[in-house]
């Protein structure tokens, strides 16, 4: 079982537009909402590779049943803490004519201590049982920069792998509990060590860092660069594939959703590492709406070109 939390999930709404005029008027081609935050996101992405999933964290009255259907139809077990309020609404619009998505996200709802102490028992629970709980994702308002930190020691407590995709403080903070594998891209690779990271090897080094700061594997997206990925004995990298790019929402989250499924199946580093940037190629390929198909990630799991890296 690979259990994914989202303590603050989102409505995707995407408005495309022919091309994007900032401070004109866009005219939009259509407009399409998806239940998502990057933990569900991960749950549906792990669930289509054929792994049993489950998503947990917290939900709203107004705007959950969204979410409790595309799970439901995606085959991934829902398990929330149930609050009043509606779901945020992340605005993403997408321009046809550059490929490029310009993200506006709000901040979500705030959460109370009681909320929170019931939010790490019912992580808890599921640590108990997952061979990997997935934090992902921005918390809502009121939560402590640090929470991941205390559910991944809780998670690691009870033997379960703990995957941390998040940036700021709360990776830094989230560091410390030793994660089993951390992806930040590069931009939140820069913020966690502060400086500017230019080239593979300064970013080798970079992600080293965090091995040695308590993360079994790192591994770091560099978009349409490819990724690469290290757990301190051996460094892989992949320059990614050409491919014909219908939307990058999710993508990070799908290759986690990769590594994941890779290393719950007792697959080695390579072979993980292939399945997280096939199933993130994949989401590239596919519409914001629709689910990933493990046809295609698996047919392009061949395809990818593996590099190994010195400095290891």
């Amino acid at each position: 079982m690979i259990s994914c939390v989202s303590l603050n999930p989102s409505i995707d709404r995407t408005l495309a537009l022919e091309r994007f005029e900032q401070g004109g008027l866009n005219r939009v081609l259509s407009q399409t909402d998806v239940a998502a935050g990057k933990g569900v996101n991960v749950a549906l992405a792990a669930s289509a590779l054929g792994e049993q999933t489950a998503c947990i964290g917290f939900m709203y009255r107004e705007g959950g049943a969204l979410f409790e259907h595309r799970l439901r139809e995606g085959g991934v077990q829902s398990d929330f803490l149930w609050c009043e309020g509606a779901v945020r609404v992340n605005v993403k619009v997408f321009d046809r004519s550059k490929g490029e998505i310009t993200e506006l996200n709000s901040s979500g709802t705030p959460v109370s201590g009681a909320q929170l102490d019931q939010m790490r028992a019912l992580s808890l629970r599921h640590a108990r049982s997952a061979a990997c709980l997935v934090l992902s994702g921005s918390l809502p308002p009121a939560c402590p920069v640090d929470f991941y930190r205390t559910l991944a020691r809780d998670a690691a407590q009870v033997g379960c792998r703990v995957i941390l995709d998040a940036d700021g403080e709360r990776l830094r903070e989230g560091l410390k509990a030793r994660p089993f594998l951390i992806k930040p891209n590069r931009y939140e690779l820069e913020l966690l060590t502060g400086r500017t990271l230019d080239g593979d090897e300064a970013l080798l080094g970079a992600a080293r860092e965090c091995v040695e700061a308590g993360a079994q594997v790192v591994a770091v997206s560099m978009g349409g660069k490819g990724a690469l990925i290290t757990d301190g004995h051996e460094a892989l990298r992949t320059p990614g594939l050409r491919l014909e790019v219908k939307s990058t929402v999710a993508a990070g989250d799908s290759m986690i959703a990769g590594l994941a499924a890779g290393f719950a199946r007792g697959l080695d580093l390579e072979q993980s590492f292939r399945l997280g940037v096939a199933a993130a190629s994949t989401r590239c390929m596919t519409p914001p709406e629709e689910i990933i198909s493990p046809e295609t990630c698996n047919r392009l799991t061949e395809d990818i070109c593996i590099e190994r890296m010195s400095g290891c």
